[in-house]
């Protein structure tokens, strides 16, 4: 019998999912852009997003800490087991902090943040060129970093559906 996780926990995980691929498209777009009103507009954007994306990650995590994920099977082997929970707190951890190293980037380069252009962020840095740059480098390569860890945890839900055709990715369809 398939234990599935809860219709939450599902919305949460594809509301995400779209956001932060979205997230990803934009911020890799956006970043060679000439200096304009409409690439400062994206950035914007960017911004809004990536705040919602920190908020719905801790609601997410809230969840998870309060409502337990299926147990993985015990058919799967342990190794593959610790894999599947390692990746899982490498996503999570990511989303945790992407988003603050965009916040502290965009603290030390003098740009505050001001959700959905109504509620300013406060700056956690005082600006400093040198350490923004740095940060966002820093908020690059963990971006870079989040498109391997995503793609091994998709490669690995293909590879549970299509090759061990066990019910690992059924488990988190929306219709399932």
């Amino acid at each position: 019998m398939t234990i599935h996780y809860t219709r939450t926990a599902k919305s949460l995980h594809w509301l995400m999912a779209v956001l932060l691929i979205g997230l990803l498209a934009l911020g890799f777009y956006m970043q060679d852009l000439p200096l304009s009103p409409e690439k400062l507009k994206l950035y914007s954007w960017h911004k809004w997003a990536g705040v919602t994306a920190f908020l719905l990650v801790v609601i997410r995590l809230s969840w998870r800490i309060a409502n337990r994920p299926p147990a993985l099977p015990e058919s799967m082997p342990r190794l593959m087991q610790w894999a599947a929970h390692a990746g899982h707190f490498a996503l999570y951890a990511l989303m945790i902090a992407i988003p603050l190293s965009g916040w502290l980037m965009s603290s030390a380069k003098g740009f505050q943040t001001v959700w959905f252009g109504v509620l300013p962020i406060p700056d956690l840095l005082d600006k400093n060129r040198e350490l923004g740059e740095l940060l966002a480098g820093v908020h690059k390569a963990l971006n870079l970093l989040f498109v391997a860890v995503l793609l091994g945890h998709v490669g690995a839900a293909l590879k549970h559906h299509f090759i061990d055709k066990d019910d690992i990715l059924a488990r988190m369809l929306p219709k399932h």
